[in-house]
């Protein structure tokens, strides 16, 4: 348990900002989750419009450092592949 003021401080900080990030994180897995249900289901064109909504929410992500960049960069190339194999 946390002594000193300025220790009670932090620990109250960091429980704030936890459930900001874990309200961000959600967020995140949600939109990443709809596009992989739209590529299940193979339609491409919900795919796509699906991934232009995850991109700037996972990179807003990376930002926020919710998730390393790399991270995002490799989940949307990853997605990218993905929907670009459904054309063929």
């Amino acid at each position: 348990m946390a002594n000193t003021t300025s220790a009670k401080k932090a620990t109250r900080k960091i429980a704030r900002r936890t459930a900001v990030n874990k309200s961000r994180r959600t967020q995140m897995r949600g939109v990443v989750r709809t596009v992989e249900e739209a590529i299940k289901t193979g339609d491409r064109a919900a795919a796509a419009q699906a991934l232009a909504n995850a991109e700037p929410a996972l990179m807003r992500a990376a930002q926020r450092n919710i998730i390393h960049k790399n991270n995002a960069s490799r989940k949307v190339s990853r997605l990218t592949a993905q929907i670009a194999k459904l054309a063929k």
